[in-house]
């Protein structure tokens, strides 16, 4: 009788790790397609801002680019139903998981603050191929 109870427990052990493992292989696929789909935007646009449309930081960041007349593409993670899962997959990439997180040219800029600061020494500008304060 123990035995049997031991087999049938071996069998339902075995059975929840196969589950588990295939629910695995499910979100490693789907965290894969995230990770794509951010690769994949920051590489067909010049500017791209991952963001939520009540933060502040995120507004700030925009501003900026206003200010230097150029428009972003703008991913705004709570207006999509993958936004959460998007924003995991940013953070996997960049190694933060917060907002915003602004790209230039395919290079991570970093945050807000990170941007006001190249803003303000005029790394942005460069990096935005703006020469002169002419150009704006």
């Amino acid at each position: 009788m123990a035995s049997m109870r031991r087999a049938a427990t071996l069998a339902l052990m075995l059975a929840a790790i196969a589950v588990f493992v295939v629910g695995s292989d499910a979100s490693v696929d789907a965290s894969e397609g995230k990770r794509e789909f951010v690769r994949s935007t920051v590489s067909s646009h010049d500017v791209v801002i991952f963001s939520k449309s009540y933060c502040p930081y995120c507004r700030r960041a925009k501003g900026v680019f206003q200010e230097l007349k150029k428009v972003p593409y703008i991913v705004e993670l709570d207006q999509r139903e993958d936004g959460y899962e998007i924003q995991d997959a940013l953070s996997q990439i960049v190694g933060r998981r917060t907002v915003p997180q602004v790209f230039i040219n395919g290079k991570h800029i970093g945050g807000s603050d990170d941007t006001l600061e190249a803003f303000e020494s005029g790394k942005l500008a460069e990096l935005l191929g703006i020469s002169s304060e002419a150009d704006l």
